[in-house]
């Protein structure tokens, strides 16, 4: 692994990672924005943004772009988060420079054509359609909107069907002109690649693209509460939460190894406890997300709702487990090679090495190696884990309620069985 980065005259960030032993390479671009930079009245604009981006540049149309990059054997697709949205491609390592010249044109120069806009909004609108017709997304948009009430970070990614449907075509090009700058967009490539090469082809697809200075999204401020939607659904799902931490928080590894623990595996104490004990859910699982200044922590349960009672008193109980006594060594040692095992497997997918480099330099503004990211996991120790249970799970609680939950006690009461 070679691991290697550069800057272009205009804060274009590159970072490659060169594999010999594959004939592929991974790359795309990252740009440091996402839903919570939006204002209210443009909530779902990043996401809009993302599915114009494949609608047609001045010299290929959104067929073409589609064309091109499969006459090569090519896959090409982007994402949006909170704070990121990314365009990326896998390629066979004699195409890279096809790879990015698409990649370039569609950031830079795509012309958000009236016709297309309409079409594509129809399209986002089911999709915001199909997210609310599934319980595993709408829950989570709701625990989301319960945590960080009234701000940009608790609104959905896709936006509302009732404000996409209004988008304007100049709130997409005014959003580009002040977010999607070369200083807030990272070139991150993996695979059987020259760096230098990948170099050279960013100043020339890339070199023009100006700074933007862009605008700091509004800070992350965690509240918790209370979201519930009663639906005629088979299974009550439940999301409940606390405030978490960030990338950079000195707790971070602690937390993940805490998160692996209590829910990240067939091992893990909810697991066993909830659904190979008392038989009260078939899916339940911890989650941790992190952003620049914020954090969630999390735990979600599908389970039937005559059991929602039962599930919550259950799943408090461990909580104040983990933070009222360590757990023992076995299991802190099995929760750090299970995430270790997963940073080691991520090493076979070239895009996921791409990703992880990307996000690295957005967040920390350097790389850091797997040996440097396996000896932080090894060094979390059960007082640690202890130590950050009791942090968190002493933050004002998320609940999060969709489904037959008309018998969920009221939130007073959930909420002091979770402490």
């Amino acid at each position: 692994m070679s691991i290697e980065t550069a800057e272009l005259a205009n804060g274009l960030r590159i970072v490659t990672d060169r594999v010999d032993t594959v004939q592929s390479v991974s790359l795309g671009l990252w740009v440091d924005v996402g839903a919570r930079h939006e204002a209210e009245a443009e909530n779902g604009v990043s996401h809009f943004l993302e599915h114009m981006a494949f609608k047609g540049t001045p010299t290929r149309s959104a067929f073409q772009i589609a064309a091109e990059i499969e006459d090569i054997g090519g896959h090409l697709n982007a994402y949006t988060s909170r704070e990121t949205t990314a365009y990326h491609a896998t390629v066979l390592k004699e195409h890279v420079s096809v790879a990015l010249d698409i990649l370039a044109d569609i950031l830079c120069n795509s012309t958000f054509d009236e016709a297309e806009l309409d079409r594509e909004r129809n399209v986002i609108l089911q999709e915001i359609s199909q997210a609310a017709d599934t319980p595993d997304d709408a829950i989570f948009d709701g625990f989301q909107t319960a945590a960080f009430p009234a701000q940009p970070l608790g609104r959905p990614i896709l936006g509302t069907a009732d404000i996409v449907s209004d988008l304007p075509r100049r709130t997409l090009t005014d959003y580009v002109g002040t977010h999607y700058g070369a200083d807030r967009t990272i070139l991150a490539a993996a695979g059987a690649l020259d760096h230098d090469r990948i170099v050279d082809l960013a100043e020339r697809f890339l070199g023009d693209l100006g700074r933007t200075g862009g605008e700091h999204p509004c800070p992350a401020r965690y509240e918790g509460g209370d979201w519930r939607e009663v639906r005629d659904l088979e299974q009550a799902h439940l999301a409940i939460g606390f405030e978490g931490l960030r990338f950079t928080d000195e707790d971070y590894y602690p937390l993940a190894v805490l998160s692996t623990a209590l829910g990240g595996g067939m091992s893990s104490r909810l697991f066993q406890e909830l659904r190979e004990r008392r038989g009260l859910a078939y899916s339940v699982y911890t989650f941790s997300s992190s952003y620049l200044d914020g954090g969630l922590f999390g735990l979600y349960a599908g389970t039937g709702p005559d059991e929602i009672g039962e599930l919550v008193a259950a799943a408090g109980a461990e909580l104040a487990r983990a933070a009222g006594e360590a757990m023992a060594g076995s299991e802190i040692a099995r929760a750090r090679t299970l995430i270790k095992a997963g940073a080691l497997l991520s090493l076979e997918s070239m895009a996921a090495r791409a990703e992880r480099l990307a996000m690295q330099m957005q967040i920390y503004g350097h790389t850091i190696s797997i040996e440097d990211l396996t000896a932080r996991i090894d060094a979390v120790e059960s007082e640690d884990v202890r130590h950050v249970a009791e942090r968190v799970f002493s933050s004002k609680p998320v609940v999060a309620a969709l489904g037959p939950v008309a018998g969920l006690a009221e939130y007073d009461a959930v909420a002091a069985q979770l402490r």
